[in-house]
Order: C-alpha cells, then sequence, then structure tokens
C-alpha cells in the first residue's frame, strides 16, 4: 500500500451494523492531517430478513453450531462486500484508492464483566479476510478486544470519534448516540478535562422488539404508536430497579442484558400493548437524562447532538427534550454529518487510526489502563 502524501486526503470505508440488525451501513470517509474527518458518500445495503432472524437468534443462543456460525458470517461478510462495491461503483473510486475498510462486525454478545464468573470477552461476528478478498482492499476489524484485554470495557468506541469530529468547543457538547443502545459522550469546553461517556440503556433495542411483536414492521416510525398510549408508572419502576442503571462508570451493556424476555418478565400481564411502547420510550429518555447527571455536566450551557436511528423517532425526542429542558438540541447535519452516520464513520476513523499507530480508544471512557492502538490489519 503506498504511503499518503502528507497533506492530501485518505479515504477509508467504514462498516458498521448495529444491534438493530437492519442493514450495514457503509461510509465513505476523507482523512487529511490536522482537519476534522469528511463524509464524502454512503450507502445503505438493508439486512435480509433470514440473516436478521439468524443473527438475531444467535445473540440470545446458549449453545450454537459452528455451521451456524460460519453460515451467518459468510453470509454477513457478503453483505458488507456488496455494500462497499455499491457504495465504490455510486462514487466512480476503485479498491485501489481505499486505503482501509474498517469493518466492527456484528456483536453476538458482550460481556465486559465475563458470565458466571468467567472471563470478560465481547464477541462481534466478522470475516475480514473474506472481506479483503471480495473487495480488494486492506481491511482492519476486531476492535474491540484490545481494550477489553486493557481492562476496559471495549464499549462505546465512538466517544474518540467524536472528540476528532466535534472537537472541544466554548460550551460543553454532549454527543447522545440513540442506536439499538443509547450512548453518551462528554465533549467538557475545558481541555485539561478529559472527554468521557458511556452506555446509559437501551435506545431502539426494546421498542424495536415490542413493537416486532404486536405489529408488522421492524421499528416503530417517528414514535408514532408510543405517542398514543400513557406512560406506566408501576412498570416503568420497576425496569429503573435494573442494576445497571444505578452502576457508575466505566460502564457497556447490549442484547444479553437489554431483550424482550428482560422486558416480558417485568409485565405483570395488566398492561396494555401500547401504553408498554410508550413506557418504553419515557425509559430511554429517563435513563438518558440520569446518564447527563451522572457526568460533571454544568447543564445550563449545555449542547446535545443527537445521532442514530433514534434521533429520527419525533416522539423520543420530544421525550428527551422534556426530561433536559437547559439543553440546545443540535443536528450533526449542521456539521456535515447525517444522524444515520456517525457510526459507520467512526470505524472508518478507527481505521485511519491502525493504519498510523494511532490509538484508537479513550481510557476516560471505558476504563483501559491506557490508550491502545486498536484492531488488526488483513492487508489485500
Amino acid at each position: 500500500m503506498k504511503t499518503p502524501h502528507p497533506t492530501l486526503p485518505s479515504y477509508y470505508v467504514g462498516l458498521m451494523s448495529g444491534t438493530s440488525l437492519d442493514g450495514i451501513d457503509a461510509a465513505l470517509v476523507a482523512i487529511t492531517p490536522h482537519s476534522p474527518p469528511e463524509l464524502i458518500a454512503t450507502h445503505a445495503s438493508p439486512m435480509p430478513q433470514s440473516l436478521h432472524n439468524l443473527l438475531l437468534n444467535l445473540c440470545h443462543a446458549e449453545q450454537v453450531s459452528f455451521a451456524e456460525l460460519a453460515a451467518a458470517e459468510t453470509e454477513f461478510c457478503q453483505l458488507q462486500a456488496n455494500a462497499v462495491k455499491a457504495l465504490l461503483a455510486q462514487q466512480q473510486i476503485s479498491a485501489a484508492q481505499i486505503s482501509a475498510i474498517g469493518s466492527h462486525g456484528q456483536t453476538i454478545e458482550h460481556a465486559p464483566s465475563g458470565h458466571h464468573g468467567g472471563p470478560a470477552y465481547t464477541l462481534q461476528l466478522d470475516n475480514p479476510s473474506l472481506l479483503a478478498e471480495l473487495t480488494g482492499c486492506t481491511v482492519v476489524a476486531d476492535f474491540r478486544r484490545r481494550d477489553l484485554a486493557a481492562g476496559g470495557q471495549a464499549a462505546p468506541l465512538a466517544p474518540a470519534f467524536h472528540q476528532a469530529l466535534f472537537g472541544r468547543q466554548t460550551s460543553e457538547q454532549l454527543v447522545l448516540n440513540l442506536g439499538g443502545f443509547a450512548n453518551l459522550t462528554w465533549l467538557p469546553s475545558d481541555t485539561s478535562i478529559p472527554a468521557t461517556g458511556f452506555d446509559t440503556g437501551p435506545a431502539n433495542v426494546l421498542l424495536d422488539a415490542w413493537f416486532s411483536k404486536h405489529h408488522d414492521g421492524r421499528f416503530d416510525q417517528n414514535g408514532t404508536w408510543a405517542s398514543r398510549g400513557q406512560v406506566d408508572q408501576a412498570l416503568l419502576k420497576r425496569l429503573l430497579n435494573e442494576p445497571f442503571f444505578h452502576q457508575p462508570p466505566p460502564r457497556s451493556t447490549g442484547r444479553e442484558l437489554f431483550h424482550l424476555a428482560w422486558l416480558e418478565n417485568k409485565l405483570t400481564g395488566n398492561e396494555t400493548a401500547c401504553d408498554v411502547q410508550t413506557t418504553l420510550a419515557e425509559l430511554t429518555a429517563i435513563s438518558v437524562a440520569q446518564g447527563i447527571q451522572q457526568l460533571s455536566a454544568t447543564h445550563d450551557s449545555m449542547t446535545l447532538i443527537a445521532c442514530g436511528g433514534g434521533a429520527h423517532n419525533s416522539y423520543l425526542m420530544a421525550r428527551l427534550a422534556a426530561h433536559l429542558p437547559h439543553a440546545t438540541f443540535k443536528s450533526p447535519a449542521d456539521l456535515g454529518w447525517p444522524e444515520d452516520w456517525i457510526e459507520a464513520g467512526a470505524f472508518a476513523w478507527l481505521a485511519h487510526q491502525r493504519l498510523h499507530g494511532l490509538p484508537g480508544n479513550l481510557p476516560s471512557v471505558t476504563g483501559a489502563s491506557g490508550p491502545r492502538v486498536l484492531g488488526g490489519i488483513y492487508a489485500c
């Protein structure tokens, strides 16, 4: 691979499939030294229902066969490769012009504190060797486990990218990602204070699961169904009693804790389905607000930048605004990064960090013992 010119941009593709399991996001990103990353183009490949179901089953399986894992990994990788090829064709860019693909993979389980007394682990289904073969691009993958090996949570990783993208401003900024799960990044205006952040809890994962149980479709568009119900205060209290919501940072979570069975175990059977959806939206809004209170934020001059699929849920955003009356909400699109493309962009940036031997984690976020260069390189 050629060494890039020090003042010309290098091009990377970031691939992200989040916990919502709705598809592959591919972002073409230009990175120039001493400048914020620039989003050039995007492509979204919807996930076939059969692969969605297979991956969802793997996320909750106590036992799986090697053949099933291999089949899921291969189909997932082919979907990634097709997304990359479509993105490059759309921009008339050759694989040779791409410095690297940053592939997050599909998280199957995330257990940074171990399981039943076992070792800590985080598992992302991926096949970077096959992805390199299919695309003709160098691939950087397996970003999380080095941070885990250094004593960290291995998540969230996006805050380091948020800092690179948004920088430090004259007032504090909070970046809120509303994917399957919600995570916060706090960027203080005082550069002597490190950026920090953590997972606050479920965002779309329970909303989507409950909606799919009662309707055709994978999500409650604009929160329309949730807006028709009432918050069940007794249910909300039971949900908020989950110990995760009261853990101090660093903390991260996933489907291994918050899933449909977790919710159903909290129900008495007297709730209406619509009221449950409304209560789940309230759970997300309150847990985010509580998370902000855990940060050393001033609360009177904060700018909140909301991204991820949940930023399109108008009912959820209204509930967040109700619980955060002193926040000024800002769209990342104002800075050239539409709400849906921050996470994919993060893994393009992380690939750049790896190729240049630069840290990709923030120990103040993950709790790792120090900065670490993340990911493995699968050269083309």
